[in-house]
């Protein structure tokens, strides 16, 4: 009798902890999200950035703006702690010219096991080949170059002044992203070796030669063309084959931060971009967050042309996107 009577009891209290464990409809209750302290980014901070580098010039390989544009990016991310790495290499573009190209790799933290990676491209396309004026000179690039840069550097710049997070972060701003065909044509040429396309030499380079044995990271994110005035980032179709779980991350984040206008919840159309190449030939699966117009398409209508100038940088919008990563950096186990 007494030790039916405990089997009783145990039964009893197992049940009572069972129902507690649990909703009034009998299922599990869901643990709250942990809080973490994620250090706020400067609009500010992100638009002086951006300027920053369109003050150089266009900074089209092999000029002048280029060079002075790439030492500036490497004393600045040195400047805010980073181990740099400058990756130097030679490509062929695809109108035949030999480019000299720098990938400007900024380690943050590396004695983490776990890391995460983040991209942008630094260079400007030469030609503005859908401008309907000036379609033979360089532009500006604030927006296809400079902004996911900016957003970059002040990624940098938040992590050399505030508590680290659980990752290690590095940081990679490719070159030679924006030297392909004219817009509507295709080159007769050859490509060299170990290339799959006349675009994003920089990330294919990488992808192939990383500048540390070994290296690899958890997941990518990739910023391109992220500082426009009204800007909105739908779900890009290469970043839901190669990595849809992280598309999933970061615009859920992005909806937690209140950014659902921004970050859309609705799918998009594939494109070729550096993510692509970090995702296949290196092996990291890595996203795109880059501009897309539903009426237009990807890029908006000043898409390499001379009006991706300055005009078109909103602070706010280089900030959300910031903010965007640095929660998705911090919040990372």
């Amino acid at each position: 009798m007494v030790s039916m009577r405990l089997n009783w009891i145990v039964s009893a209290v197992l049940l009572v902890l069972a129902s507690c464990s649990g909703n009034r409809n009998g299922t599990e209750t869901k643990q709250p999200e942990r809080v973490v302290d994620v250090p706020a980014s400067s609009a500010d901070s992100a638009y002086f950035f951006v300027r920053k580098q369109v003050a150089f010039g266009p900074r089209v390989p092999n000029t002048e703006p280029h060079r002075r544009t790439g030492e500036y990016l490497v004393e600045t991310l040195k400047r805010y702690g980073a181990t740099v790495t400058v990756q130097e290499f030679q490509a062929q573009s695809f109108d035949g010219q030999k480019l000299n190209l720098r990938n400007i790799i900024a380690s943050f933290f590396p004695d983490k096991q776990k890391r995460i990676l983040l991209a942008a491209h630094w260079d400007t396309r030469p030609f503005a080949d859908k401008d309907k004026e000036k379609p033979n000179v360089p532009f500006d690039g604030a927006n296809d170059g400079a902004s996911g840069v900016g957003v970059m550097l002040e990624v940098a710049r938040v992590l050399s002044t505030s508590a680290a997070p659980q990752v290690g972060v590095d940081i990679i701003l490719f070159d030679g992203e924006d030297w392909g065909e004219y817009e509507g044509t295709e080159s007769a040429g050859k490509l060299p070796s170990g290339y799959k396309e006349w675009w994003c030499l920089g990330s294919q380079y990488w992808a192939s030669h990383k500048h540390k044995s070994g290296y690899s990271a958890y997941y990518g994110i990739l910023v391109d063309m992220v500082g426009a005035n009204g800007a909105k980032f739908y779900r890009e179709g290469h970043s839901l084959q190669y990595a849809p779980t992280i598309v999933d991350k970061v615009w859920k984040r992005a909806a937690k931060l209140g950014y659902s206008n921004v970050f859309v919840q609705q799918n998009a159309g594939a494109i070729v971009d550096d993510h692509v190449f970090v995702s296949t030939m290196g092996k990291i699966p890595m996203i795109d967050i880059v501009h897309y117009d539903p009426v237009i398409g990807f890029f908006g209508d000043f898409h390499h042309t001379q009006k991706d100038n300055m005009e078109l940088i909103n602070a706010e919008t280089l900030r959300i996107v910031t903010d965007v990563v640095l929660n998705v950096v911090y919040y990372e186990e």
